[in-house]
Order: structure tokens, then sequence, then C-alpha cells
């Protein structure tokens, strides 16, 4: 053990801030600590709008299902899937990189790169003291979304992380078992054994719920999942990317 292995380990998604903005230098480390993390050939594809404006806050919160936490933090950053910078340097060397762009592969990549990114920001901010949770609900209205933030061709708001002073210290929630999310040499694909550790998960999410809510609840993850993905939600993904210049080849 060791401190960056017990802040890692220590993780709990934060949705209630203090009044309390972070300050410049704070911004500025969270930041370049984001772009310390590893980058797919150099590529660099991914940018971060961080959103002080409290109406913009506002109503990105309201497009992200009206969560609090989007507009009540120290600093919210949206990390974006970013080819655009590709696209001007294409024009300052005087190159076509259209189908190189388009390509699913690079799509994966600027996504990858920004997840990187975001994990890199988040540890930086935890091991600063800060508290942080990311926010997915940002896709639920991305046109939206992009139009508020003014992306460009090629730049597409993925998520968005909240940080702040924590005002709250949740319970760890637990995590599936070591297990059956590491797998040696091959995949597991015996579903006895499969079935067998999701059931034990099972039982231990039931039992976290059962104490967090003094037993008014005790669903298992598995039924949360089934429940969850049994609605098809943002269907309109695939659309959207194409007309953001990613994903159509």
């Amino acid at each position: 053990m060791n401190q960056t292995i017990d802040t890692l380990l220590s993780h709990r998604s934060i949705r209630k801030f203090e009044d309390r903005a972070l300050s410049g230098d704070q911004i500025r480390t969270i930041v370049e600590s984001a772009q310390a993390a590893s980058t797919s050939s150099f590529i660099q594809a991914y940018s971060i709008i961080g959103v002080k404006n409290p109406e913009m806050k506002k109503k990105l919160a309201e497009l992200a299902g009206n969560q609090p936490y989007v507009e009540e933090n120290g600093h919210f950053f949206v990390f974006c899937a970013d080819l655009h910078r590709h696209d001007v340097l294409a024009e300052m060397e005087g190159v076509t990189i259209d189908e190189t762009l388009e390509s699913t592969e690079k799509f994966m990549v600027a996504v990858i790169d920004a997840a990187l990114a975001a994990q890199n920001a988040v540890i930086a901010a935890e091991s600063m003291g800060l508290g942080a949770v990311y926010i997915g609900g940002l896709r639920n209205s991305l046109r939206e979304v992009s139009e508020l933030l003014k992306t460009p061709e090629r730049v597409m708001p993925l998520f968005g992380v909240a940080v702040g002073y924590p005002d709250q210290n949740p319970d760890k929630k637990p995590r599936i078992h070591f297990e059956h999310v590491y797998h040696e040499d091959v995949y597991e694909t015996d579903e006895t054994v499969y079935k067998k550790e999701l059931k034990e998960y099972n039982e231990l999410i039931s039992e976290y719920y059962r104490e967090r809510t003094s037993g008014k609840r005790s669903d298992t993850w598995t039924g949360q999942m089934a429940s969850m993905l049994s609605k098809p939600t943002r269907m309109y993904m695939k659309e959207f990317t194409e007309t953001k210049g990613f994903n159509k080849r």
C-alpha cells in the first residue's frame, strides 16, 4: 500500500459539495494531471471545457436530467472527443485526412483518450482532498449540450465531471469480485462459474443497500442492470456521432 493506491481504493462518487469554488491553481493542476495521461500514438484526441458561468451550469444540470450537483459544485469539467485540431493541422500541412478522422478506430481513440484523461483528473482531484462525480447524463441531450458549449465539427461532449469540496461522506459501493473481473490467460466462459460469481455479488449488493437504507431497499445488481438495460436509451447516438464528423467509416 501507498498513498496513491489508498486514494484509488478510497474512491467514492460525491454528489453534494460545499458552496466553494476551486482556485485557478487547482483547476490548472487537475487539467495538467489529465494531460499527463497516456494518449494513443500521441494523437491527444480530446479537449476539456471548464464551465464557470452559473446560468450555463444550471442549463447543463437540466439537460443532464435535473442533477443538482451539475450546477452546485466547485467546478464543472466537460470532457470531449476532439479531432477538430487534426482538421486544422491537416490544413496547415496541406494533406487530406478525412477518411482517417471519420473512421470508427479514430472515434474509439478519441473516446479512450478522453476517458484516460478524465480518470487522471479525478484521481488528482481526490488526492487534493476534493471529491468528484462523473456525469454521463449530458448524453441525454447532446445536441443541446453541443450548442450550449459551441463545439464545432469533430468535437463531441462525452461526459462531465463535477469537482468540489465534499459535503458528504458516502459509503464505498462494493464492486464486482476480483475473480469475476480478472481472467487468467483466456476469458472464463463456464456459465456455471459465471452465474455463481454473480449470485455472490448480488448478495453483497443487497446487504449494502439494506444497511444503507435501513432495510428499505435490497435490490440486486443483476436485477438493477436487467431493469435498466431493458429500456433502450440515447438511441440517437450513432446518427449524432456521424453528424459531428465521427464514426462514419
